[in-house]
């Protein structure tokens, strides 16, 4: 019988076993003897069909009682909705989400895995040293796009499969930089919270807040997601949308977005009033937000990042907002996850800052959840994974991450 880990505690579902078998009024022998066969009647099929028993492990957040929506998909106890699939396959699939120090469950159990899956919104970190221990690991899968929390190299050098599910957050990232956008320009945050306080004091708010027409935003990154925020914005009225990539968009498709490329980075900060990131986090691009490159965005500019916490420096980005040099920041990435209660971005002025949601919503967690199934399904059959869903393939990685 595979079990589950919810918030590190092993679930057996002896139980449940029972009732599906008929022993209502089995004892927990009984049950136990029912397990074995089970294990031993699962493997058989499995090999018999060709196939070789695999062991899955999930780490995911627990969701405690909002996991009573089934359409929750990306947490312990729902774990993608794939149990059933995987152990009628005669697999076993083993989720937690104790990720943390040498004792976890994460470590324990990953020494016989031979399928990880990872999400980024509560990511185990799977260092070379870890990696070295998984023994039996040939295919890490994230569940959601961006592998950063996984060494690349090492895995690379141990000849693993790196994937994610590559396309599946554009729709829900796009639109909560829409939001985000809006909330830091508008200054919304300080009204919302002193209505919650029982407070009215409009000029606390509107001394700070303006209109996004006529302004000038750009996109650190041009790709699906910085075309999808570019779409979205076509009908503010800016005065340009810029975009800064190493690869051109084309002459065509950058008519049809509104937008210009600009070829240095540093002339793209200089023009804009908001700056969005839009880039994976790599060798090149992390701490890319560092003192000296925000000194040259223009004073008062906003600056959003739901790409990833480490690729902006943490005590610039607190100086500046301190300073007035920006406007504000906004994002839902931090450097470490979960961020610690002293992380300065908490309590710095003119934030807009959340715990990592704006590629899981329960819409992206379906299309997540049924592009893992989809892999692992491939990985099984020995079949290969759509193209652009490879981090890792064959020792060599993907080009953005070079």
């Amino acid at each position: 019988m595979a079990s589950r880990r919810i918030g590190g505690v092993l679930l057996a579902g002896s139980r449940a076993l029972s009732r599906q078998h008929g022993l209502t009024g089995a004892s927990a022998a009984d049950s136990q003897i029912l397990q074995r066969h089970l294990q031993f009647s699962r493997f058989s099929y499995s090999s018999a069909a060709g196939g070789e028993s695999k062991k899955i492990l999930g780490v995911f957040f627990a969701a405690h009682e909002y996991a009573k929506n089934p359409e929750f998909l990306g947490c312990v106890e729902n774990a993608l909705g794939i149990r059933e699939w995987l152990e009628s396959k005669g697999h076993k699939y083993v989720v937690t989400s104790d990720k943390d120090g040498p004792d976890s469950e994460l470590d324990k159990e990953l020494a016989d895995a031979h399928i990880l899956i990872t999400t980024p919104f509560h990511p185990a970190y799977m260092t070379k040293e870890r990696l070295a221990k998984a023994k039996n690991l040939e295919l890490l899968v994230t569940a959601g796009v961006g592998s950063d929390h996984i060494d690349l190299h090492a895995a690379a050098e141990k000849g693993l499969t790196v994937s994610e599910v590559t396309g599946s957050n554009v729709t829900s990232v796009a639109e909560d930089e829409v939001l985000r956008i809006l909330v830091l320009v508008r200054n919304f945050a300080p009204g919302w919270k002193q209505v919650s306080e029982g407070g009215w004091n409009v000029a606390a708010v509107v001394h700070h807040a303006y209109d996004l027409i006529d302004r000038t935003v750009g996109t650190v990154g041009g790709g699906r997601i910085g075309q999808e925020l570019m779409k979205r914005l076509k009908g503010f009225g800016l005065k340009e949308m810029l975009y800064y990539d190493r690869n051109s968009l084309g002459a065509e498709r950058e008519k049809e977005l509104g937008c210009k490329r600009e070829t240095d980075l540093d002339t793209m900060l200089s023009k804009c009033d908001v700056v969005v990131v839009n880039t994976p986090l790599t060798d090149q691009t992390r701490g890319l937000f560092n003192k000296e490159r925000i000194a040259k965005m223009k004073k008062g500019a906003y600056l959003v990042n739901n790409a990833r916490g480490a690729i902006a420096d943490t005590e610039a980005v607190k100086e500046a907002c301190e300073s007035g040099h920006l406007g504000g920041y906004g994002g839902d990435v931090w450097n470490a996850q979960p961020a610690g209660k002293d992380h300065p971005w908490r309590y710095m002025p003119n934030h807009a800052m959340t715990p990592h949601i704006s590629g899981t919503t329960l819409d992206a967690q379906k299309r997540f959840a049924a592009g893992t199934k989809d892999m692992i399904d491939r990985w099984l059959k020995h079949e290969a994974f759509p193209e652009q869903n490879y981090i890792v393939r064959e020792g060599k990685l993907a080009s953005q991450y070079l």
